[in-house]
């Protein structure tokens, strides 16, 4: 039986571009280029065989990375009659934000198990009811967990309906360790997440979302006081990502590309799932004034936006963060955010490793997220060996009480007490900075919102980067390769403070606002 079809990644022997020392290598990525500008099952030739059939779905450039359509059966064959290419897999990311509490399936309704199973059965279920703590009208579309035992993960969750209400099979458990409430971001709602520990839960009781008052101090805005509109001027960030709102009055976006394969390459605003990429784009250069809007680090830069997200969608390929990544350096971008990750422990992609290696003798800086599992090492690629790898810190006191980021407060401690490395921060040797990244107010499609992650401390690290760089125009002028990335990063190391965490947790420190 014939195999099916897949994507793969034909890459150079070495690096992200076919050397001109190698005749061989540059004619035949020459060759696929011309087949991707009219995608069409094409046979290959081969020394060893029957010619193989392929078809060139997208190619980055022409010695560069292509993305093929080929039976695996094929592979050997593709891979013996043309040595100077590498055959890659397709390997997809996800957004680098806290991840949401949730109920284990298996362990769901454990709190009643030490009742009979009868009684567990009849047990009425709960309904409460979820409304807007200002005008106390009703919120649809919030998820709701409740833990009746938070580290077996147990107990019960639903989303509210239009009425902004749930309702909950608990069991006949009333006694809740964890009550989590998400508001939805897209559009965004401008409500805080809840968290209420310890709680009994009644029949019809109320909980109130707290609504976000844009004037007030999270940690972002603790660390790095609102500046005025033109600082970061002369520095030009790309925000790899599910796109930025172009329609926000808080943001202007330069431009960019959608480097998402199939779709409009001009169709780099936000993808319409979550609002994460714009969230991550106001951190870094929202032009707004507080109350009426938020004011992000470096307003002053020249902000562009690189979709590598799908339309509604919430994973990104290889090939089109790679694709992101060669785009941004052509279009001259001086620091790339990319609060993106894989799953824990899923080692090292060539192909994106040899994207970031290009970035980073083109002059670019590249800082990544260090992902969310919970202080396990830091994933890909920001373990990457030219990545700036970012963990999330957090500050007691800049964000109210029972609201989500409460959770998320874990030792170690800083030489300030009320500081924190965020509990879900991953850490590592490969740490180079840690931002603020616990409660962070942002933009948001339609609105303003709040995340947490280690991609909103990216950004944070991004924006504070594009301040000291600007004032450094010798640097900047410095001709785009290794050498003005590693005088960027002296510039930077030169004002990064440690914070009492160990390198471990927080790398060389945090960069001085």
């Amino acid at each position: 039986m014939a195999s099916k079809t897949k994507r793969y990644i034909l890459a150079p022997v070495q690096g992200f571009s076919a050397s001109a020392n190698n005749a061989a290598e540059m004619e035949l990525f020459a060759h696929l280029h011309e087949f991707s500008l009219a995608p069409a099952i094409r046979p290959l030739s081969s020394s060893f065989g029957p010619d193989i059939p392929v078809k060139v779905i997208d190619s980055i450039g022409e010695t560069k990375p292509k993305l093929i359509e080929c039976s695996s059966d094929d592979l050997p064959a593709l891979r013996a009659s043309h040595p100077s290419m590498r055959i890659l897999p397709v390997v997809y990311y996800h957004p680098a934000t806290r991840p949401r509490q949730a109920i284990m399936e298996a362990a769901a309704l454990a709190a009643g198990a030490a009742a009979p199973a009868a009684a567990a059965a009849a047990a009425p279920a709960i309904t409460i009811q979820v409304v807007h703590g200002a005008t106390q009208t009703p919120v649809a579309g919030v998820q709701v967990v409740a833990f009746t035992n938070f580290a077996a993960k147990a107990g019960s969750q639903g989303v509210t309906d239009a009425q902004g209400r749930v309702t909950l099979q608990l069991g006949g458990t009333t006694k809740i360790e964890r009550l989590y409430t998400y508001p939805p971001t897209d559009p965004g709602t401008g409500l805080w997440p809840g968290l209420g520990q310890n709680i009994t839960l009644k029949q019809g009781d109320v909980v109130r979302l707290l609504p976000v008052d844009l004037s007030f101090e999270d940690c972002v805005r603790h660390f790095y006081k609102a500046p005025t509109l033109t600082e970061g001027k002369g520095v030009t960030v790309g925000v790899v990502d599910s796109g930025i709102a172009l329609n926000h009055p808080d943001l202007h976006v330069s431009g960019g590309r959608n480097c998402v394969t199939g779709e409009n390459p001009a169709d780099f605003g936000d993808n319409a799932t979550e609002g994460h990429g714009t969230h991550v784009g106001g951190i870094i250069a929202a032009r707004g004034t507080p109350p009426q809007g938020i004011r992000g680090i470096a307003p002053g830069v020249t902000l562009r936006s690189y979709r590598v997200f799908s339309q509604g969608q919430s994973g990104a390929s290889n090939y089109d963060i790679a694709k992101a990544v060669d785009a941004a350096i052509g279009d001259g971008c001086t620091i790339l955010n990319m609060s993106l990750g894989g799953p824990q422990g899923g080692g090292v992609d060539p192909h994106l490793a040899d994207a970031i290696t290009a970035a980073h003798n083109a002059g670019v800086l590249v800082f990544v997220a260090n992902g969310n599992d919970g202080r396990q090492p830091v994933t890909f690629p920001a373990s990457a060996t030219f990545s700036q790898a970012i963990s999330a810190m957090g500050r007691e006191g800049t964000f109210p009480p029972d609201t989500e980021p409460a959770g998320d407060v874990a030792a170690p401690f800083g030489t300030d007490k009320a500081n924190f490395i965020a509990e879900f921060s991953d850490i590592g040797p490969q740490t180079d900075f840690t931002g603020p990244g616990v409660g962070v107010i942002s933009t948001l499609p339609g609105g303003y919102g709040i995340m947490s992650g280690t991609s909103m401390a990216t950004p944070a690290e991004v924006g504070a980067a594009a301040r000291l760089l600007a004032a450094q125009p010798n640097i900047l002028a410095m001709k785009p390769d290794a050498n003005r990335t590693a005088a960027m990063l002296a510039a930077l190391a030169a004002k990064t403070t440690p914070l009492g965490f160990t390198p471990t947790y927080e790398g060389k420190g945090m960069i001085e606002p």
